[in-house]
Order: C-alpha cells, then structure tokens, then sequence
C-alpha cells in the first residue's frame, strides 16, 4: 500500500495505491478512519463501510492496478469514495458470481450513498459513492 498525496491522487483528494494480493482492509480502513476523523461516528461508519465493500469488490471481481480515493466537500457536505480496478466488467446490483450467499456490497453501499456509478477507462474502472455527511458547525458553535 502507498499513499498519495497532491496531484496525482487528483485535486483535494487523499488515495491510497493497493498492490497487495489479499486485501488490506484493516490498513484500508484505518487510513480512511484517519482521513475522515471529524465525522461523526455514524457518519464515519457509513463511509467505512462503502470504502470495505468498494475495496473488497476491486479484489473478488478486478485486477490491478487498485487505487481507492477520497475526495470532500463541505457544501453540501459528502465524501466521494472512489476505487479503480484494472478491469472493465459490469458492476451489478444484488447478484455475484462468487455464489449464492454474495451479493450484498453493492446493496449496501447504494443504501448508504446518496448516489453511486461506474466511469470506464480505457484500462479499467473506476466504481465510486457519494456519501452524505451533516456539515460541521460554524466556528465558536458546538
């Protein structure tokens, strides 16, 4: 795993390169708990969760090369939560071919975003989800 930082993760985005063969979700998620640590907790558990299933998704159904991203806006306030995987096949909701008992993860992250998609690359895919978050108070006001 390495992070990136600055322009190549994109503008105001954090990303973190995946180039392990088994998933690192608990480094994913603690990256991420670090980056997103001014939410609050159900927000943050909701973020934590999309970024899992995005992640674990790019490991069962892509390839490399893997990078997730987070990008944040304060108005309205969300966290774009994006992973690249180096293949183009279909994002598909509620059916997986790892069996009958898989198929959630979409489910679950289109419940918990405000909005979700697919961007196809020439090399692959980008799937991402907009999580809403409340926005802080003003200075001075708790």
């Amino acid at each position: 795993m390495t992070l990136i930082d600055g322009d190549d993760a994109g503008p105001g985005a954090l990303a973190l390169d995946l180039a392990d063969e088994t998933p690192p979700l608990v480094r994913v998620r603690r990256w991420a708990g670090w980056a997103l640590s001014d939410l609050s907790d159900d927000e943050l558990g909701d973020c934590l969760l999309v970024v899992t299933e995005l992640v674990a998704n790019a490991y069962d159904h892509g390839e490399e090369p893997r990078r997730v991203r987070l990008h944040r806006w304060a108005e309205p306030c969300s966290v774009r939560i994006e992973v690249d995987d180096g293949t183009q096949g279909e994002v598909v909701l509620g059916h997986s071919r790892l069996g009958p008992h898989r198929g959630r993860g979409m489910v679950l992250v289109a419940n918990l975003s405000a909005s979700w998609g697919v961007r196809y690359q020439e090399h692959g895919k980008t799937v991402w989800a907009d999580v809403p978050c409340a926005a802080p108070p003003p200075a001075g006001q708790a």
